[in-house]
């Protein structure tokens, strides 16, 4: 045990209990807090994932991280537990269940306390609660009320990640971590917790800290639906818009940070912008004009495609179906949005991919062999010397030949 969360009279156990703590959000922290000498329990539902965990394999991708994975487990600083007593052992709980949006693009605002309720009875007076996925804003206020209709006498923060899938195990160290939490006693004591991982610290209201999350995922959904909108431009008067935002970007530092179009998918950017526009009464025509621009992006590739070849003569090869280049991670991906649309236009549709496993996929090679057309839907660094004669749209700008479609 370690005395560094200044918590005295509580139960002996653990340091940090992470609830969702072998999830990709869940267990980097985990592995990162035990890489700096805290006792960590990762306490998921998902009996699975716990047994890969503690048998010292990473249920998913992530670089850099199953090396501390098993120094931490070795060295008994780190095990995974299905049972829900276990978080009434941890001098802290981090909860990195998030809020989703149902089928009609609400926020489901009951996620979080749901995640609460399989272990409160478990909790005790003492621990700090600090929650670290999105959330909707209130949502902390709402785990405060439902702590303290139990009678409970704890500490709650709101300390959001906000890491990159595949660069976790490096950017939970450089990056700033937001701490915010309505009493200067929750607020030390988050803050102390993450200083394990850096001392760059900003604090803020959980209002405040909230809506930050909120405005920084939305933010780069709107900058992929802008170079998205200019893609398309360009492509309808048969210009290269790589060309054209290389000369806007060059040595230019305004417009250095204009993305390259491709698909702006996943479990996060379309939902939070969607959790803000509800916040705001859903008075957010940005956010819904880049809902529209970026989940609309396969149906205007698909036109553009039956505008140069007759697809329904051809075999249109898929490459990647994650939602983003270099992860197995499909959730959410605008890859599948596509492979129904060609399913219907096209005469076959096979699909590839080298780190997401789907027993209805194929071999690279096959689907180079076999297709007539082939599309980089995931800009995976495999794709990006592509050995064939076959036509490929490549909207990224992987393979260096232009993204004119």
């Amino acid at each position: 045990m370690t005395d560094s969360l200044d918590v005295t009279g509580t139960e002996a156990g653990v340091d940090v209990c992470v609830v969702g703590g072998c999830g990709r959000v869940g267990l980097p922290l985990g592995i990162a807090l035990a890489s700096r000498g805290l006792s960590v329990l990762l306490y998921d539902i998902d009996a699975a994932a716990v047994d890969r965990v503690n048998s010292g394999v990473m249920p998913f991708d992530e670089e850099g991280a199953a090396e501390p994975l098993a120094e931490a487990l070795a060295a008994g600083r780190l095990r995974a537990d299905t049972a829900p007593e276990s978080v009434g052992r941890a001098e802290a709980l981090v909860v990195v269940v998030g809020t989703p949006v149902d089928e009609h693009l609400n926020p489901d605002l009951g996620a979080v306390p749901r995640a609460i309720e399989r272990c409160v009875e478990y909790l005790h007076d003492g621990q700090l609660i600090v929650l670290r996925s999105t959330v909707y804003p209130g949502v902390t206020a709402l785990t405060e009320k439902l702590l303290n209709s139990r009678g409970l006498h704890v500490d709650v923060a709101f300390c959001p990640e906000r890491i990159a899938e595949g660069k976790a195990m490096t950017e939970l160290f450089a990056l700033p971590q937001i701490v915010a939490a309505r009493t200067p006693q929750a607020l030390d004591r988050a803050e102390k917790l993450f200083r394990h991982l850096t001392d760059s610290i900003v604090t803020l209201e959980p209002e405040e800290a909230e809506l930050a999350k909120l405005f920084t995922n939305t933010w780069r959904y709107l900058k992929f639906a802008a170079a998205n909108q200019f893609w398309m431009m360009a492509n309808d008067f048969g210009l290269d818009f790589a060309r054209i935002r290389h000369a806007v970007a060059y040595d230019y530092p305004r417009a250095a940070d204009l993305p390259m179009p491709g698909f702006a998918a996943g479990p996060c950017l379309l939902k939070d912008t969607m959790q803000l526009a509800a916040f705001n009464r859903n008075n957010f025509v940005l956010g819904h004009s880049a809902m529209l621009i970026n989940e609309g992006l396969p149906l205007y590739l698909v036109s553009r495609l039956e505008d140069r070849f007759d697809l329904g003569e051809l075999s249109v090869g898929i490459l990647g179906m994650a939602f983003k280049g270099g992860s197995d991670d499909s959730r959410d991906s605008l890859a599948y949005k596509l492979r129904k649309i060609l399913t219907l236009k096209a005469r076959e549709t096979l699909c590839t991919d080298p780190y997401v496993k789907d027993d209805r996929f194929l071999p690279l090679d096959d689907v180079l062999k076999r297709a007539d057309l082939l599309v980089i839907a995931s800009p995976h660094p495999d794709y990006r010397t592509l050995d064939t004669e076959k036509p490929v749209i490549d909207m990224w700008g992987l393979t260096g030949q232009g993204v004119l479609v």
